[in-house]
């Protein structure tokens, strides 16, 4: 995370499941050291705003990077079984925090 913050990024996680399922999900994890939100109600609002609520009521595994203005400087969407590549993340980052 301190790679994330260098950048002035803060990192947050977000999904249409419920609270009390985050938290089993993190506590599995052995917890989280970013904040993980939830677009449970009204169901998806948030991931159908930025195109990645899929019909099945479940939303896409995507990354989003957002400047400070609330423009979007970076979007990616992975399949579900796939972990995003943190050094795309880093070198996006750098170009944002570059002005």
């Amino acid at each position: 995370m301190s790679r994330f913050e260098a950048l002035d990024a803060q990192v947050l996680g977000i999904s249409v499941d419920s609270i009390p399922s985050h938290r089993s999900w993190a506590e599995k994890l052995g917890g989280l050291n970013y904040p993980l939100l939830s677009d449970f109600y009204p169901h998806g609002e948030v991931a159908a705003r930025y195109g990645v609520l899929r019909q099945d009521g479940y939303c896409e595994r995507a990354i989003f990077i957002v400047d400070k203005k609330g423009i979007i400087r970076y979007a990616e969407v992975y399949d579900i079984g796939k972990k995003p590549p943190n050094d795309i993340l880093f070198w996006e980052l750098e170009k944002v925090s570059k002005g």
